[in-house]
């Protein structure tokens, strides 16, 4: 390559187009636009020492490469992270250094560089080839990194509509949390509501119960008034005899001996009846007291005895029509069995209570012939006392046997029944006493329920 003359005038303008190219490739209108209103003004730069350098000595044109040489490395500098910048400022150093060395040495030591020009020219054109070649590889650095912006920016906003979906998961989940939670309470306030439901239904099936002993009570505690009433006013006659005589001059000591005797037997039933009634009451009130879970020695058999007499009266006092016959076989081995007597007394009460309903119900149907008939039993089989009530009854059908100790499930008519009899009377023998309550029927025919106990 020739430089002779108007080399310095070419390396001009390979300045001024390396800078527009710069400007142009590291986009720096964009990137930098303050300094680039300075870059794009460059080629004022380049006349204006082309002018001087008519006047002047050559070495000014050196000043204007080490210019254009500061300028890139500047905005180089400013845009350190692109990398495609630092290769244009390592293509651009060789021929700047080069250009910068040439004028200067023609400056001071023209002869010396006479001799070694063949030297200089072969540098600037390896120089020149060398920038560009870096120029090739910064554009190819320029479209790999352009392609890894690409990247970058997809990935971005990858990552943008990944975090906008994130922030709706979010919320979507907050709101659905808040809806769960809502409805959690909700539900809460629901299940005490139910408890309360429910304690008022349990406390209603306590007081139906109460109901049908109260009324076979009031039957059943007239008897033993009625001969407390009656021996107290045959006891009343008697003292009056007895004080008649004693008044007498001429006494009777034997009829005397025989009134006392008679007054004193008096007594005896007066006490025993006064007994039995006081019994009546007290198993009353047992039974309308809540579980205390105390258990205490009873008598089986009187238990069974006393509360089949209360269920039939009970029914009797309703439907004054209602007869039946009621059975009884005890056991009378069995003595006293440790039990909640109350507790257990609700058990029978129910259990009695359902079979004069269902002979009830099946004598209304005019079966021709038919008898009523409850029986209860007690034995004692490898230490367990089994207590059996049975009726002739309707039976009940096989498929509603395995709901009837279900709660508030009910076979009687609304407003005849809660459902909760037979559900408390199987969790006071199964979970209160550890015993067993079971169930045989035959639909038509009768039903056995069979209730063992631990003796």
């Amino acid at each position: 390559m020739n430089w002779s003359d108007g080399s310095s005038y070419i390396a001009i303008g390979i300045a001024i187009a390396v800078i527009n190219y710069i400007r142009k490739f590291l986009d720096t209108p964009k990137q930098l636009p303050a300094w680039d209103v300075y870059l794009s003004k460059v080629w004022v730069l380049g006349l204006v020492l082309m002018t001087i350098g008519e006047v002047l000595p050559k070495p000014w044109l050196t000043w204007f490469w080490l210019i254009i040489f500061g300028a890139v490395a500047y905005t180089v500098r400013q845009l350190y992270h692109i990398r495609p910048a630092r290769t244009l400022l390592l293509a651009i150093a060789p021929y700047t250094i080069l250009v910068v060395i040439r004028d200067v040495l023609r400056f001071i030591s023209p002869d010396f560089y006479k001799s070694t020009k063949v030297y200089f020219e072969a540098g600037s054109t390896f120089s020149f080839f060398w920038l560009i070649t870096f120029m090739l590889i910064a554009n190819n650095q320029k479209k790999a990194f352009a392609k890894v912006q690409q990247e970058r920016e997809e990935e971005a906003e990858q990552r943008r509509i990944i975090e906008g979906k994130k922030n709706e998961l979010e919320y979507l989940v907050a709101e659905r949390t808040a809806e769960i939670t809502r409805q959690k309470e909700e539900l809460e306030q629901t299940l005490t509501e139910l408890k309360a439901t429910q304690n008022q239904l349990i406390h209603s099936e306590k007081m139906a119960s109460l109901g049908e002993l109260t009324a076979g009570i009031a039957h059943e505690i007239q008897n033993p008034l009625n001969f407390v009433n009656n021996f107290s006013e045959v006891s009343i006659e008697l003292i009056d005899e007895l004080s008649e005589e004693q008044t007498k001059a001429d006494r009777d000591t034997e009829l005397e001996a025989e009134l006392l005797t008679d007054l004193k037997q008096n007594l005896q039933k007066i006490s025993h009846h006064g007994g039995r009634a006081a019994s009546i009451v007290k198993g009353m009130l047992q039974h309308s007291r809540s579980n205390t879970g105390q258990r205490e020695p009873t008598d089986i058999n009187a238990l069974c005895d006393e509360y089949l007499r209360l269920a039939y009266h009970g029914l009797r006092a309703k439907d004054k029509t209602f007869n039946a016959t009621f059975q009884t076989d005890f056991d009378t081995s069995l003595g006293k069995i440790s039990v909640v007597p109350q507790e257990l007394g609700r058990v029978l009460l129910n259990l009695f209570t359902n079979a004069f309903y269902a002979v009830q119900q099946r004598q209304k149907q005019g079966v021709s012939g038919y008898q009523p008939t409850v029986s209860a039993s007690t034995r004692c089989i490898d230490s367990q006392v089994v207590i059996t009530v049975a009726d002739n009854g309707t039976g009940i059908p096989e498929a509603v046997k395995q709901k009837i100790f279900q709660p508030f499930f009910t076979t009687k008519p609304t407003g005849e029944g809660t459902g909760l009899g037979l559900s408390m009377a199987y969790d006071i023998v199964t979970k209160g006493h550890n015993g067993t309550l079971a169930v045989e029927s035959k639909e038509g025919e009768g039903t056995k329920f069979i209730l063992t106990i631990p003796a």
